[in-house]
């Protein structure tokens, strides 16, 4: 949890900046996820079956922890005469992706060791298990690329020339027909949820081709509309109503409901009134509203609400003598700290990409620390989702122009600190 849940986020992170805390961080990470993987083999405990799913995954998840650290040592040595020079593009786009993917994948193993410490998701309920891990993990990971949207990366939307709807609205139709066809089993009768799971994604594909269409305004250019916050809020009410057994079941998933249509209201609030269909409170997407902040924390929370909601962690809280909405409130909490760890990587980011701490001078000459130069590069989440996560302190176009002005005779530590060159880093460091 320690290394694959928080130390190789953040050293991801520092690799993006290009910091020189990156490469020491990454090997204090792998180390100690080199030591729970020898303790998970070598243990007298408790004993699960080899065929266990965190167990299979465990080694792939090994294997990416090695290649890696391979690719991250070569790219540090710097290796750019004949082959190399070659093959080294290749090697640091591979870093870049197989780094930006280690969260995922840490993600899905740490479910997969609790879901196998506990014993659930077999026999019949595996199908269930998988709908609510799935779905659960969608709705967060959507909340998740809403704050990177919100925080960094209106600049990014701005030159992809569509708004954030349609892209939501693509992926809820692309969703839609999966869940029509995937969510009754054809031949048989139909039982329980199906016509409502059926139905659900029947409307999902309907109305995210309604909000593919609406994202264009009669001139061309991108606009904003209500349809992803609508079927949040739909898909809300109809899980709300969902019928269960337990009655600690029905109740969370009650509060799941009321939760999600909380996020789509929001959402279309925030839209339609708070930012008045705009892209972003300012012209540059480097201001929030705090209101903005309410439907993607929702989602946090209801994708937490959904993954506890499975059959087998129902009965497991019930047997437990816990209330409803004491295990409700413990679902929230850790929606509340994965939102903050969210937030605390970006602010990472942000902070050292768009120098976010320079001193700015005031009209009475004093310095103000901490505000934001006017004239300062607008925040990016291009750099956030693309730039290589190579481990170099600088990157080659930086070695070259070092090497450059050694032969001139010039102090190449003064020219890079210099104001010129500070104001330009960013752009120099595009991969």
């Amino acid at each position: 949890m320690l290394a694959f849940g928080i130390l190789f986020p953040v050293g991801m992170v520092l690799g993006i900046i290009k910091s020189r805390w990156h490469v020491p961080l990454q090997v204090l990470a792998t180390l100690i996820a080199l030591l729970g993987y020898a303790l998970g083999h070598l243990h007298k405990g408790r004993q699960f079956l080899s065929s266990n799913v965190h167990a299979k995954f465990g080694n792939v998840v090994f294997f990416l922890m090695v290649g890696q650290v391979v690719l991250g040592g070569y790219l540090k040595l710097h290796l750019e005469k004949g082959i190399h020079g070659r093959i080294r593009p290749a090697i640091r786009l591979l870093h870049s992706i197989s780094g930006k993917a280690f969260p995922i994948v840490s993600w899905t193993q740490m479910l997969f060791g609790g879901i196998t410490a506990l014993g659930f998701c077999q026999g019949d309920h595996l199908g269930q298990c998988l709908a609510h891990f799935i779905m659960g993990s969608a709705f967060i990971a959507y909340g998740v690329i809403l704050t990177i949207l919100l925080l960094v990366g209106q600049i990014w939307l701005r030159r992809t020339g569509r708004s954030q709807e349609f892209f939501d609205s693509a992926v809820i139709a692309a969703w839609g027909c999966v869940n029509t066809f995937t969510e009754h089993r054809w031949g048989t009768a139909w039982v329980r949820n199906d016509w409502q799971h059926t139905t659900m994604g029947v409307i999902w594909w309907a109305a995210g081709l309604a909000g593919v269409w609406l994202s264009r305004s009669r001139d061309g250019s991108p606009q904003r509309n209500f349809i992803p916050g609508f079927i949040l809020l739909m898909t809300g009410w109809a899980m709300s109503s969902h019928p269960q057994e337990l009655m600690i079941s029905a109740m969370t998933h009650k509060m799941f409901g009321y939760t999600l249509m909380a996020a789509g209201l929001t959402r279309m609030i925030e839209i339609s009134f708070v930012l008045q269909d705009k892209a972003a409170i300012s012209e540059n997407g480097s201001d929030t509203h705090s209101f903005q902040y309410v439907p993607v924390f929702l989602l946090y929370a209801s994708g937490f609400l959904f993954m506890g909601a499975t059959e087998e962690q129902m009965a497991l809280v019930s047997q437990s003598g816990m209330d409803a909405v004491a295990y409700i409130l413990i679902l929230y909490s850790l929606a509340f700290l994965l939102f903050l760890f969210t937030n605390m990587l970006i602010h990472l980011y942000d902070r050292a990409a768009n120098d976010l701490g320079a001193n700015k001078p005031t009209s009475n000459g004093r310095v103000m620390l901490g505000e934001r130069d006017a004239e300062a590069p607008l925040r990016d989440a291009g750099e956030f989702e693309l730039e290589g996560l190579m481990s170099d302190d600088e990157d080659d176009e930086q070695a070259a122009r070092r090497k450059l002005l050694r032969g001139d005779g010039f102090d190449d530590d003064a020219v890079l600190t210099s104001p010129r060159t500070t104001v330009g880093r960013n752009n120099d460091r595009q991969v």
